[in-house]
């Protein structure tokens, strides 16, 4: 869903208080957890993180109707062999979270750490 917006903040206000914004947080947690160097922004009308406001985005995050989507650039240079992203919904930029998914067995702290590692390295990870 796209929402007029400025803010990260903004952004979170908008978000019914649902099963999205609950999974949205914790994916948004993981990402500054794990790199507190990128800059949360709002790009696309949706959550970026990145370096210069969006010019350097490594991840993009939106609460969609059905799912929630962590956008990075192409999957398939991130986890060529499908391990990390096992029982996901996948598609070649993005990771789909549905409200069955179950985010704790999901092996999605290791897929973010390893994107970021990689940009740090500065890695191909576009599409």
């Amino acid at each position: 869903m796209q929402y007029e917006v400025n803010t990260p903040d903004q952004y979170i206000k908008c978000l019914d208080d649902d099963w999205r914004k609950s999974v949205l947080n914790q994916i948004r947690t993981i990402i500054l957890d794990h790199a507190p160097e990128l800059q949360e922004h709002i790009k696309y009308k949706m959550l970026g993180y990145g370096l210069n406001d969006g010019s350097d985005n490594v991840f993009h995050l939106n609460a969609q109707k059905q799912h929630v989507g962590l956008y990075v650039g192409d999957i398939s240079k991130i986890d060529p062999t499908g391990e990390l992203t096992a029982n996901l919904d996948v598609g070649k930029g993005c990771l789909r979270f549905k409200k069955s998914t179950k985010l704790d067995s999901a092996k999605l702290t290791e897929f973010i750490t390893k994107t970021i590692s990689m940009w740090r390295n500065n890695q191909d990870i576009g599409c």
